[in-house]
């Protein structure tokens, strides 16, 4: 159900930042998610297209990039990506790990339709 904040904040990032570019409407909304969100994809598109009816950004598409995880042996120093589950480290086989990249969540960028007709 998070999801739903989620992409509340995202509808609300798209129409500053295209109200700002001086927008008539949102296009494309480009998202970057990490593998080790628990962002479900359909959900958000669901309360994408309830949410943003009405508003500058609807019928906008989402684009969702999922960045691979990767982890970092802190004993030994190995990098490694994870192939699914949460594993030991494949070299030293520790359990002492941090997160190098799949966590992120962000808005990538937009591209709106100016005033002019122009798309950016």
């Amino acid at each position: 159900m998070h999801e739903l904040a989620v992409t509340e904040s995202i509808l609300q990032i798209a129409s500053e930042h295209a109200s700002k570019a001086g927008a008539k409407k949102v296009t494309d909304v480009y998202l970057v998610l990490g593998r080790l969100s628990s962002i479900v994809d359909d959900s958000v598109q669901f309360y994408w297209d309830a949410l943003s009816e009405g508003t500058i950004c609807q019928g906008a598409q989402l684009h969702f990039e999922r960045i691979p995880a990767k982890m970092a042996c802190l004993d030994c120093g190995t990098s490694f990506e994870l192939p699914g589950e949460l594993i030991l480290c494949p070299k030293c086989q520790g359990g002492h790990v941090k997160v190098i990249t799949g966590d992120e969540f962000r808005v990538d960028s937009i591209e709106i339709l100016q005033e002019s007709g122009e798309n950016l």
